[in-house]
């Protein structure tokens, strides 16, 4: 029985790394935001905005331990998961957790490229995505170093890059 659970700040790669991953080791791919949407038939952008970010954090944490419960499985948490409640300490009763990290710059790239389908995120100058990368790292990170392990995720840019991240992962888990 395997349970994975990958943290790290919005476009550090856990949706892209935790899907290759999930592949070639055979486990099933959760997303936890896309699992919330589903179960609940509307976007985080609505949940956020019906329930306020307390109620959204509490279907998260739901959620979390519904899918902490599977097994044999990869969950690709969002960005804000392991800083509410006790639900990095959950992950790590549960399973092995992966800390994906990326230095600002590299995040910035990739969340500038796609800020259109980041709400959170569409409206800022450069400038204040910049801000916002180095606010939100500064407040998460004492939250994603508790991972048990660290993984450089800076090169997910390509399928070779991708697989030698796999293999990277395979061999800090194994």
């Amino acid at each position: 029985m395997t349970r994975v659970f990958l943290v790290g700040y919005m476009g550090s790669g856990k949706t892209t790394l935790g899907k290759a991953y999930a592949e070639a080791v055979n486990l099933q791919f959760i997303d936890l935001d896309c699992y919330i949407e589903q179960r609940y038939c509307k976007t985080i952008s609505d949940l956020f905005a019906e329930g306020g970010e307390d109620g959204f954090r509490e279907i998260e944490r739901k959620m979390l331990h519904e899918v902490g419960e599977f097994e044999n499985v990869l969950v690709a948490t969002g960005g804000g998961t392991p800083c509410f409640f006790d639900n990095m300490d959950y992950m790590k009763k549960a399973g092995a957790t992966v800390f994906l990290d990326v230095r600002p710059q590299v995040l910035f790239r990739r969340l500038r490229l796609a800020k259109a389908k980041r709400p959170l995120l569409a409206d800022k100058t450069d400038d204040e995505l910049m801000q916002t990368i180095a606010d939100a790292l500064e407040k998460r990170s004492p939250y994603y170093l508790k991972a048990e392990y660290v993984l450089n995720a800076e090169c997910l840019e390509s399928k070779e890059q991708i697989g030698e991240s796999v293999k990277n992962l395979r061999a800090l888990l194994n």
